[in-house]
């Protein structure tokens, strides 16, 4: 990316509800630090001057009661519609009177035009009048929203597309008015209800994650623009009602100051600040989730029974796992799918350990893959949380059960997880011995690069190895059906991968994995970040290696540690290790 230049005085933001609410003070703050032009859409009328009966009168009430006295004296009935209308259209033309003014003090300019952000002919035709005055939009604030909160079962198709709408097509009819190639800025009002969720909120939450996904899109294919989709939180204001202000004080959710949220917008535009979140970080998350409405830990033992449908196609990072010309399921992947399903199941308990893992009978992506899978979980209360005892299975062609992999899961709130222990880092003063690169060139791994985690070998001798890992972030697209949560398979794929690394250098066989005894997360693991493995050797012989691994950050903190991982050897694997890429007749297969 280029050097990154913030806003000035010849900047033109098109800002969708910039007009009115907290979208109006944000677009002041932005007048105030860099005496741009702003053309302010909305859907209020803002013609003519405010009717004579509301002259001096202050207040949503006593606008009201003057609005209902004049209905009188003309001989007309204030129905309540009516009068309601009357004085909020005057509070509009006033609060859309005073950021204009706001802005224009705060040495900005800005011309406020009627039309509705999703009527794209409206839009154009209404804007086109304010760049002849203004000039070329070279920025875009979408800020405008709707909410229409109930639950989903009580939801009107109607309003769940208005809500959508607003978001998405509003920034699609906003983006179809500027020249890609000119556009310098892209900030987008998202909230923490895309990013977390929220009770009644489906509509808003899936308009808002909307908004997050277009600006890692934009960043991806319009580098030069500064993109910034901002998930706020409740703000001191604007949606906020005394209602929801009580919930979120229940909840212990603290709302944005007005002052402390449009400082960090105009932050986020100007200094190095800018830089590092253009460069790097289109999505910025401004605030906490609202607490989600727990399942019940069970008091019973309760089981859950869920099909999936496993496919080549669905899992692009498959390529990347492939054993003698076919394509096998990471057994992390099948740990990552018992643990992600246990947390969906009941949100708020997150997975802590896992025990007594073993694989059965994995599953390879051949002629004989099964139609479906089903994940098998009992699930009953603990005394530290939640016990899930998870199995894996599916029918074989002659109708008999398949068993593939089982292991137990034990959730905790986030309040509940364990401390890490605190552990020195291993001796990191001596030179590389492996590059990591060299490992997956000479066939001791055969993984391609979704797994390519290891950078380097630090220490290897008859008790184990230290090695340091960097796996970067793998495109959401790739990894399909088992995308990283709080449990990431791709990451701990590449630090398990020791145990192979050392049993091929010391033993001279490939192998595979068995079993875990037990395996603690202190807490996630992310892509990008540089980690050290420590793994010790428990026992070995000609058929299996056992060994415990330990895995800390660049401090020292421990993040997970298995004990008494297993893998099976055989010289046969590695010959099959040498054919990782898929057999003809699987490519394109499903």
């Amino acid at each position: 990316m280029a050097d990154y230049i913030a806003p000035d005085a010849e900047t033109v933001f098109l800002v969708s509800g910039g007009a009115k609410g907290i979208t109006a003070r944000c677009v002041t703050a932005l007048a105030k630090r860099f005496k741009a032009r702003f053309i302010l859409v909305g859907r209020s009328s803002y013609d003519g001057e405010e009717p004579s009966w509301a002259h001096g009168i202050e207040g949503e009430s006593a606008l009201k009661q003057a609005a209902a006295n004049d209905l009188r004296a003309r001989g007309e009935r204030p129905a309540p519609r009516a009068v309601r209308s009357l004085a909020r259209a005057v509070l509009s033309r006033r609060e859309i009177q005073g950021t204009l003014q706001a802005i224009r003090r705060a040495g900005g300019q800005a011309v406020y035009v009627q039309a509705d952000v999703t009527d794209g002919p409206g839009l154009r035709e209404a804007v086109e009048r304010a760049t002849a005055a203004l000039g070329q939009i070279t920025g875009i604030v979408h800020g405008a929203g709707v909410i229409a909160d109930r639950l989903v079962q009580d939801k009107a198709v109607n309003d769940f597309a208005r809500v959508v709408s607003v978001k998405v097509d509003g920034l699609r009819q906003m983006l179809a008015l500027v020249d890609l190639a000119q556009l310098r800025y892209l900030i987008l009002f998202s909230s923490v209800a895309g990013f977390y969720g929220n009770r009644g909120q489906t509509d808003y939450a899936a308009g808002n994650e909307v908004l997050n996904k277009v600006a890692h899109w934009m960043k991806h294919h319009h580098p030069h623009v500064h993109v910034l989709a901002l998930d706020w939180g409740p703000w001191d204001g604007g949606m906020v009602t005394p209602a929801l202000r009580r919930q979120l004080e229940r909840h212990h959710v603290p709302v944005i100051p007005v002052e402390s949220g449009s400082r960090l917008l105009t932050d986020l535009l100007e200094g190095p600040e800018a830089s590092a979140s253009g460069g790097n970080t289109p999505q910025v998350v401004v605030g906490t989730p609202i607490a989600p409405s727990l399942r019940p830990a069970p008091q019973e033992a309760v089981t859950y029974r869920i099909a999936r449908r496993l496919s080549l196609s669905a899992n692009p990072f498959l390529a990347d796992h492939v054993i003698g010309g076919r394509a096998v399921l990471p057994t992390v992947c099948a740990v990552a799918w018992m643990a992600n399903v246990s947390e969906q199941l009941y949100p708020g308990y997150y997975v802590q350990r896992v025990s007594d893992y073993r694989v059965l009978k994995g599953i390879v992506f051949d002629e004989g893959l099964a139609e479906e899978h089903i994940l098998e979980l009992e699930v009953k209360h603990s005394d530290v949380g939640l016990h899930c005892d998870a199995l894996i299975r599916s029918q074989g062609g002659n109708g008999r059960p398949r068993y593939h992999y089982r292991a137990q899961i034990a959730l905790r709130r986030a309040n509940q997880q364990a401390e890490p222990p605190t552990k020195g880092l291993p001796d990191l003063s001596g030179t590389e011995v492996i590059a990591g690169r060299a490992l997956y060139e000479d066939g001791t791994l055969f993984h391609g690069p979704s797994f390519q985690g290891i950078d380097s070998i630090l220490r290897m001798d008859e008790e184990g190895l230290t090695m340091r890992c960097h796996l970067p972030r793998l495109p959401w697209e790739m990894q399909g059906q088992f995308y990283a949560q709080t449990f990431n398979p791709f990451v701990v794929d590449a630090q398990l991968q020791s145990l192979l690394v050392w049993s091929r250098h010391y033993l001279g066989a490939a192998g595979l994995p068995l079993r875990i005894a037990g395996g603690t997360l202190y807490r996630p693991l992310h892509f990008d970040e540089v980690t050290y493995v420590t793994m010790r050797v428990r026992s070995h012989s000609v058929r299996n290696v056992v060994a415990d691994v330990m895995v800390q950050d660049e401090q020292g903190a421990v993040i997970m540690e298995v004990d008494g991982a297993e893998i099976t050897l055989s010289p046969r694997l590695g010959e099959l290790f040498r054919q990782n890429h898929l057999a003809p007749s699987m490519v394109g297969g499903g």
